[in-house]
């Protein structure tokens, strides 16, 4: 990852967490959707860690989340 697309991943990380706590959705509950960890989602919703998700991960979280997928994705640049 390019250090400055950081900030970005961790913008990404907090939309994740954002939508998923209005879905009602525990990191748990959320990780067996989309068939990842409870550990792989923490990390990608933590502030202080840059976890790149792939884009198909992004598209399970965001049909997991009811989201758009441009919804998690849109971060200042």
């Amino acid at each position: 990852m390019r250090e400055e697309y950081k900030v970005y991943y961790q913008k990404i990380g907090g939309l994740i967490k954002d939508y998923r706590r209005a879905a009602k959705l525990t990191q748990a509950q959320l990780a067996e959707s989309i068939g990842k960890s409870t550990t792989f989602i923490s990390h990608l919703e933590a502030p202080g860690v840059c976890k790149t998700p792939s884009l198909d991960t992004l598209i399970d979280i965001s049909k997991a989340l009811c989201v758009p997928l441009d919804h998690l994705t849109r971060v200042d640049g």
